[in-house]
Parts: structure tokens; sequence; C-alpha cells
């Protein structure tokens, strides 16, 4: 297979911008159905759209007999982001990728791959309608980590905070300064008055990202309001239980302009809401590597490495917690994911987002 460039950090593309309702060919006009590269921007099952690197055109591609080298061990073959060779509208083979940005799907119990390639993941929450979810930004924030993608955390939906418990937004500021803390930037903004929307823009600017969040907290509604004409569907949170509908089906590659409407690099995977995100790739032992306050503790316990963080003494993670070097609700969460982990650890969640 020809070598594929592979999108990078900061990478400016030439072609007409990505959008929701993008014109789609059936291949037949490609020069003697030629090799060619392509990248996707969204599919499932043994169905993607590719958009051709070469031309800009857009095409409905299936894999060459239905199976990719060396996708065997994902959920799913291919995602938005990734480089494929292209003959026709078959699919012939995968460009080897910078990284992957995974979940563990339960239902097929394999890796799932959400984005391929991208240089940002961006945790979209919200400060309430649906409720602030810290729990979940860790796990998102793990997964970042293990894939080696630096993640950053963005706060739709300020605009409610004035109709908000005092203490439940003391309690969300907390939280988003100790994130800040451990070295992940925290973006307040409001997808509906715009207000902190230029910080995002010039905070993704040249950047391929991928938006991760729950139903409800407004990622489609951000990326509309960054680009008005790509006229996504948006979705009302369901009163009853406080959470989101699905506006999303499944994840797609945008292209985003700059604040003038003109093209500018940036480019965003917009996935569907996620009610519970599973880790992939990390192990129960292993977790403490991942929690970034919490690993340069690894080891150092009285009971070294078998320490299990809960009641022996001479623990340096408890002893961190009562000195407020670790915050409790991170520490919570720690116990939480790794009880999980060490009940749920089957083969394929060993190793996921560093493979290719």
């Amino acid at each position: 297979m020809p070598e594929i460039v592979v999108p990078g950090e900061s990478m400016i593309f030439s072609e007409p911008p990505i959008s929701a309702e993008s014109p789609i060919s059936r291949g037949d006009d490609l020069e003697s159905k030629k090799t060619v590269n392509g990248l996707v921007i969204r599919g499932s099952r043994n169905l993607f759209t590719v958009r051709i690197c070469d031309s800009g055109e857009i095409l409905e591609c299936r894999i060459k007999g239905k199976i990719l080298k060396n996708t065997e061990a994902y959920y799913n073959p291919l995602a938005p982001g990734d480089v494929v060779e292209v003959e026709g509208n078959l699919i012939l083979g995968l460009a080897k990728r910078r990284n992957l940005f995974v979940r563990f799907n339960q239902k097929g119990q394999l890796p799932q791959i959400l984005a391929s390639n991208v240089d940002l993941v961006l945790c979209v929450t919200s400060f309430a309608s649906p409720p602030f979810r810290p729990r979940f930004i860790d796990r998102v924030l793990l997964q970042a980590d293990e894939a080696g993608i630096p993640a950053a955390i963005v706060c739709n939906k300020c605009d409610l905070v004035h109709n908000s418990d005092p203490d439940e937004v003391l309690d969300i500021e907390e939280r988003l300064s100790d994130f800040q803390r451990i070295g992940f930037p925290v973006l307040r903004l409001s997808a509906r008055t715009k207000e902190g929307l230029d910080e995002l823009r010039n905070f993704i600017a040249g950047k391929f990202s991928v938006l991760i969040g729950q139903s409800g907290v407004g990622k489609s509604s951000l990326i509309r309001a960054l680009a008005p004409d790509l006229e996504l569907k948006t979705g009302a949170v369901n009163e009853k239980y406080d959470r989101g509908n699905h506006t999303t089906t499944q994840p797609v590659l945008l292209d985003v302009p700059d604040a003038d409407g003109n093209p500018c690099g940036s480019r965003i995977i917009d996935t569907p809401g996620i009610r519970r995100f599973a880790l992939a790739g990390i192990r129960a032992e292993d977790l403490i590597l991942y929690m970034r306050e919490f690993a340069p503790l690894a080891g150092k316990c009285s009971y070294g490495l078998s320490c299990s963080h809960k009641t022996e003494p001479g623990c340096k993670i408890m002893e961190a917690v009562t000195a407020g070097v670790i915050h409790e609700d991170r520490y919570i969460s720690y116990l939480r994911i790794r009880e999980e982990l060490e009940g749920e650890d089957p083969a394929g969640r060993e190793s996921a987002g560093k493979r290719s």
C-alpha cells in the first residue's frame, strides 16, 4: 500500500469544507477507478462516507471483502479521522493511525473507536440540565491520557448558573478548579448566548478535535454556534429524567470556520451522547498511573504497589486526600473505577487506544 499522509496538528486543508449535507457521489467518475487516498467522515457497519483527499469528492464506500486488516480487535473497523486507500467505491486499506480515542463497548465486548488521528479531546459537560457529572469527566480524561491525546473540559450552559442552587454552583466550580490544578484546561461558555464561544474557537483553531459528552450537554449546539451553516439537529433535555435525547446518531467529521466564516483548518468530530463511558485499555492495577495527581505517589505506600488505598496504614494516597492534595471526589471516583475494572476486565480492555 502506498504511503498515506495522516492529518496532523495544525494542518490546513485546502479542499472544500465538510458539512452535514455535503453531496455524495457514486464514484463512477474517478479516473479509471485508480487508487486514491480518502478521509473517513462517518460510517457504520460496512458503509462509510469518505472524502477523496485530492479532489474533495465524497463517496459512499464499502470495505473490500468486508474485513479490513488490523481492525479485527475493535467493535468497528473505521471511524471519522481514518485515512484509507480507495478504489472506486471500495476501501482497500488503512493508513497507520497516529492515535485512537475509544471506549469499551459492553454489548460487543470490544473497544469501540470514536475518533482517529485527533489532536484534542474535548469533554463537554454542562452546569445544569443535565446535571454536572464529574465522574464521567474523570473517565473521559483517563481514556485520553491512555491514548496520549491532550484533553480539555468544555463546560456549557454557563447562562444557567444564575438560576441554579448557589451551593451546587460552588461545588461545580470547586471541581472545575481542581481539574485545572492538575493540568486540564477548562473553558466555561454558553452555546445559547455565545458567551465564551470566541475562546473555544481560538482554542481549537487549526486542530482536529473530538467532542465527547453525555446526551443533552449541547455538543451539537456548540458546533451549530461555531458553524451556523451546518444546520445540525439539536434536541431538548428530557424533563422527567433530566438527561438528554440523542440528536447525533453516529460520529461525524465536520469543518469549523473562523469567526468570519472562512476555512481555518479546524475540524471537529461530533459524537453521539454517551450515558456511561466504560474505559478500554487500562488495567485495574495500572489505573493509579493515569490519575495525574495520584501517579507521583504510586508505590510509595507502606504496602508498596499491593496497597489497595482503602484501609492500609501508611497509605500515601489516603494521606494526600486528608491533606487536600487529592480531591476527595477524585479519590472516590478512583475507587469506583478500580472496583469496576477488577470485576470486569476482559481481554478486550487490556489494550486499546495505542493499537493501530
